[in-house]
């Protein structure tokens, strides 16, 4: 629930992020350079801050899970954003069509399959972001029992416990996934 929480709240945030990039140049000079500043950071050395922050509760492991999987949504939905024909852009504003109308029928779905691609790492990500939390703080969840069988010796366990978070990252990758096909039927994107 964790990993699929700071998942969405990545999302949301990214989008509206890209968003921001991309129809704002100001915005782009001040928060561009530092996002890719702190992507640079080797996110296991942050950590710690979080959980001197936000305490060894859920909301220090939510909080890097979102850390950890933004970066990848707002790269992807900003390239996205910007591969739109500028034709097409200019063809949209000779026919006196709004920025909103240009943004919900051209620049949008040009952006889905990047968008999506983006979501799909990201998904990867906010898993391995909530595990690391639990790793360093957590008293329960697979994280935990993770450390806990190896403490223990206890490879079943150990192996166990990693099997059922895979399967857990593929029903929400998969989540991801049919998300997309459902978004490129609305919108009429053909699937590559």
């Amino acid at each position: 629930l964790e990993s699929a929480g700071g998942f969405l709240i990545a999302t949301l945030v990214g989008v509206a992020l890209a968003i921001l990039l991309t129809y704002s140049m100001i915005a782009r000079e001040a928060l561009y350079p530092n996002l890719v500043f702190f992507q640079l950071i080797p996110k296991i050395a942050l950590a710690p801050l979080f959980i001197m922050w936000l305490g060894i509760g859920s909301e220090s492991r939510l909080a890097f899970s979102v850390f950890i999987s933004l970066f990848p949504i707002v790269i992807a939905t900003t390239a996205g954003l910007a591969s739109v024909d500028p034709n097409m852009v200019r063809l949209c504003r000779a026919l006196t069509a709004s920025e909103w109308q240009i943004f919900t029928t051209v620049r949008f779905p040009t952006a889905l399959p990047y968008i999506f691609s983006g979501m799909k790492i990201a998904m990867t990500l906010a898993i391995i972001g909530v595990i690391i939390g639990e790793f360093i703080t957590s008293q329960r969840g697979l994280g935990y029992l993770i450390i806990f069988a190896t403490a223990r010796a206890d490879t079943v366990v150990a192996l166990a416990s990693i099997v059922v978070l895979c399967a857990s990252g593929l029903v929400l990758y998969g989540l991801v996934a049919l998300a997309e096909r459902l978004a490129n039927r609305v919108y009429g994107v053909p699937r590559a």
